[in-house]
């Protein structure tokens, strides 16, 4: 799994014109999704110059879902399926320690259903730093993709949302198109895209002007 979160350590912070250019730095909860300058985080290939200046997930809105399925899956066993099983009127009567068994590997299940879903979303993450854009995809706990690009071998940015949810909550998809043989990037259903497209656009021109 990919390093994310750190202790902050006694190490020299940016001073002088580097405070000023990257302001303060966000606090990381592990539900953030949008940070800006975060402090405490660091990935495996990060090289000793190198700062993070955006972190991305999605938003956290695409947890919904998750969070009402598991509200149904909680209460079936006590709510919903007896309720079916009175309506069937079913012949025979299950023994009380099946009902247990039944009702214990039940929510064993449901537990590590919720759980991978939640490991995906956080360990799926994307990081534009002074240098590169970073996107590590997690597939499961023994495979991952790392995906990068140096920041002067953008070509393009684009942005796009659709959808009342997208509007409400301001969420989108941000397309990077790289030079070369370079695998293209889109960083899925992020919070403030179009913001996402300016401060990488602002980074990549730094770049190839020998800025960063």
């Amino acid at each position: 799994m990919p390093t994310l979160f750190e202790s902050p350590t006694n190490e020299a912070k940016p001073t002088g014109s580097r405070v000023a250019e990257h302001g303060k730095r966000k606090r990381m909860t592990p539900l953030t999704a949008y940070a800006m300058h975060p402090d405490g985080v660091r990935f495996e290939t990060q090289e000793a110059e190198e700062e993070v200046i955006l972190f991305l997930r999605q938003h956290i809105i695409v947890l919904v879902p998750t969070a009402i399925l598991g509200v149904i899956l909680v209460l079936a066993p006590t709510v919903f399926i007896p309720l079916i099983v009175r309506f069937l009127k079913l012949p025979i009567a299950f023994p009380p320690a099946y009902l247990v068994v039944g009702t214990a590997v039940w929510y064993l299940v449901t537990f590590g259903l919720l759980l991978s879903r939640f490991i995906r979303w956080f360990f799926n993450i994307y990081i534009v730093t002074n240098e590169r854009i970073i996107d590590v995809d997690f597939v499961h706990l023994l495979y991952k993709e790392f995906s990068e690009a140096r920041l002067s071998k953008v070509q393009d940015l684009t942005y796009k949302t659709g959808g009342l949810l997208a509007v409400a909550f301001n969420f989108g998809n941000v397309a990077i198109q790289t030079a070369g043989q370079l695998a293209n990037f889109e960083f899925e259903l992020v919070p403030s895209p179009e913001r996402v497209v300016r401060i990488i656009g602002d980074l990549v021109e730094k770049a190839r002007d020998g800025g960063v």
